[in-house]
């Protein structure tokens, strides 16, 4: 009989991966935490209905991308492909949005039928914030700030680039939406495929074709800048002079749309150059009239997600992954022969309730080449668990290194002194 295999595209994250998801999660967590933002949880599936309305029925996502699928009483469901509609919905239902003030964030798969090749998935990871309530430019400023702040504490502040354009309000970008398509459709025969379906469905789509012909079209095109409204335009100088101030350069791209419909005003992408054409590892903007498009009162919004793939992927390729959180462990602990393993277990408990941040490996099973099996485990210290004259002793190296002399109470000390948590 054969074996079952993962789905295409939907990949597992196996033990020698998983230290460096954690790693990257529990500092963007410790970043989050300095800002004041609370996390929450919702569905990996919704109502198809939620992602048509929000993200828009003729983007890729919607008519190429989407798993969806007819529950048993006929409802059509959708695995989630990003977190925001999500997100909304949850807030909306449970009274949390309306009025108030909120800063929120979540981490979770999402899901999207694309080609897999590396850095893009069909199953993949993303940590969102969002954030409702607040109308002005100092909220845009805040998130964008918080994500520097990340790249900072992880070491990728000179590997990545700020990329900022403004959408304007929806009268400005239907204005400029008429006068792009005007454009296109004088030069509609030199377009590429896709973008010749997009010229009348999502024609701000065009802006982000790949395809060299179209990109040389679109360098003579209308430009989104010189359509925005003043409120917009004030908006966005406000947003850049904050910026300044904190330090934090950036590039306008006046072809940055993003690709979902409910974006309007602030859209921005982090993006790198070391991961080839999969290049952007985090991007957002501001959704102002999302919450009443599925039904809520208006409601502002500005948000981000990045995709933890990518970022991991980006840590690994530049080297910046610390050496302590490949480690598995900090100490092996074996005993010198099975009729002591329940002093040994005993021990193992001691040691974890004095220095709760040990993470230690009690040795069970055979005793067969334990010196080997202790170096193996790639732990700075190895305990072993001897006996002389009926009393137990212990035999400690720390590196390679013997360390003469210990008893309980001088190695929890040196234990506490160097992984306390």
């Amino acid at each position: 009989m054969a074996k079952i295999q993962a789905i295409r595209g939907m990949n597992d994250i196996l033990p020698d991966q998983t230290p460096v998801w954690r790693y990257l999660e529990s500092t963007v967590e410790q970043v989050l935490g300095q800002y004041a933002y609370s996390e929450i949880r919702f569905p990996i599936v919704e109502k198809t209905e939620l992602f048509k309305r929000s993200i828009g029925e003729v983007t890729d996502i919607v008519e190429k991308e989407m798993y969806t699928f007819n529950d048993r009483n006929d409802e059509s469901l959708t695995l989630r492909p990003e977190g925001t509609a999500g997100c909304v919905r949850a807030g909306e239902e449970n009274g949390l949005l309306y009025n108030q003030v909120r800063r929120l964030w979540y981490k979770g798969p999402m899901f999207r039928y694309e080609k897999p090749q590396k850095g893009r998935y069909r199953q993949f990871h993303q940590i969102g914030v969002e954030t409702f309530g607040m109308a002005g430019a100092d909220i845009d400023a805040e998130v964008i700030l918080m994500s520097a702040r990340l790249w900072q504490q992880l070491g990728l502040s000179e590997h990545v680039n700020l990329q900022l354009n403004s959408l304007g309000s929806n009268e400005a970008r239907a204005e400029y939406r008429d006068a792009l398509v005007a454009y296109l459709q004088q030069h509609f025969d030199r377009l590429d495929e896709d973008s010749q379906r997009r010229v009348e469905s999502n024609p701000l789509r065009v802006l982000d074709s790949k395809d060299e012909t179209t990109q040389q079209i679109l360098a003579d095109a209308p430009v989104l800048s010189d359509y925005l409204d003043e409120d917009s335009r004030r908006h966005f100088e406000q947003l850049c002079e904050a910026l300044d101030l904190a330090g934090v350069s950036y590039e306008i791209n006046p072809r940055l749309v993003r690709g979902l419909d409910y974006y309007c005003k602030t859209v921005f992408e982090w993006v790198t150059n070391r991961l080839g054409a999969q290049g952007t590892v985090c991007a957002g903007g501001r959704y102002d009239g999302l919450v009443k498009q599925l039904g809520g009162r208006p409601t502002p919004g500005v948000g981000f997600a990045m995709g933890v793939e990518r970022l991991v992927l980006l840590l690994e390729t530049l080297e910046l992954v610390p050496e302590q959180v490949r480690r598995p462990l900090d100490l092996y602990l074996a005993a010198e022969h099975k009729g002591m393993q329940p002093k040994l277990i005993h021990l193992a408990e001691q040691l974890r309730a004095a220095v709760p941040g040990l993470r230690l490996m009690s040795h069970c099973g055979g005793l067969k080449n334990i010196n080997n099996k202790a170096r193996q485990s790639g732990a700075p210290w190895v305990v072993l668990l001897s006996e002389s004259e009926g009393e137990a002793q212990l035999r400690v190296w720390n590196n390679d290194q013997p360390v003469d002399g210990l008893v309980l109470e001088t190695l929890i000390e040196q234990l506490q002194q160097e992984f306390a948590a």
